[in-house]
């Protein structure tokens, strides 16, 4: 069997999905509760950045992967109005299913698709813009998927990766210390989870740093892919144009 790495495991290809889904069938609930907790906050600014990058205007095209529970869905479909589509997706059925009901609980009515980002289920240039929000470094196969969001675009559409990253080198002695020491004493205390939030810390680690993601986007075929960092590279922004 091909191996990968769950965090800092090696497993099979096969076994790795499995965990994944682990992972966020046990989070799903706490999702959004941790996300303040362990950004203070931030990820709503990362969040609303994306948005204001993403410049949705009305009648446009979105598909929304690993959408989770919906925040860049909701902001998204504001944008395009009733002329245009939101669709929001995820692999997961407990974190999309948290997200379809917030979605319904706001008054919005989004196609909502299981599905996985190596395999999507749409026609090639289907969509103006695709995002990927803290998704992309659960991927089994990255350059698949990225190749995926690629067929899946018209041209001259854009992806959006927002991910963690390799934050700046100051940053990084306090930063090791605050996700292997605090980030899963917070999720035992909240969400009755150690394990899943250490393997977060190393997922992040494990992800390609700022560069290889931008040449990995390339790769996949988009001719120019920019790269906004944001608080000390703790995120990247990667905004890729298919040509």
């Amino acid at each position: 069997m091909t191996q990968t790495h769950f965090g800092y495991q090696t497993v099979d290809e096969s076994e790795k999905a499995r965990r994944v889904r682990g992972v966020f069938d046990s989070v799903a609930k706490k999702y959004d509760i941790m996300n303040d907790l362990m950004s203070g906050g931030l990820h709503r600014a990362w969040k609303a950045y994306t948005v204001a990058v993403a410049n949705l205007k009305e009648g446009d095209r979105a598909l929304d992967i690993a959408g989770g529970t919906g925040d860049l869905a909701r902001a998204f479909a504001k944008r395009v109005g009733a002329t245009g589509c939101v669709v929001h997706t995820d692999i997961n059925e407990s974190m999309l299913r948290v997200g379809r009901d917030r979605l319904l609980d706001e008054g919005l009515v989004l196609p909502t698709v299981i599905c996985d980002a190596e395999k999507l289920p749409f026609a090639t240039g289907r969509f103006d813009l695709v995002s990927v929000a803290f998704g992309l470094r659960n991927m089994t196969h990255k350059e698949i998927a990225l190749a995926e969001m690629n067929r899946v675009l018209r041209p001259g559409g854009r992806l959006l990766v927002l991910e963690f990253s390799k934050v700046a080198a100051p940053m990084r002695k306090a930063y090791d210390w605050y996700s292997f020491n605090v980030l899963p004493r917070v999720g035992q205390f909240v969400a009755g989870d150690a394990e899943s939030y250490r393997y977060l810390a190393e997922s992040i680690r494990m992800h390609p740093d700022q560069e290889t993601l931008r040449q990995m986007m390339k790769a996949a075929g988009f001719g120019h892919v920019d790269v906004h960092n944001m608080t000390g590279g703790v995120v990247a922004l990667h905004v890729g144009i298919k040509c």
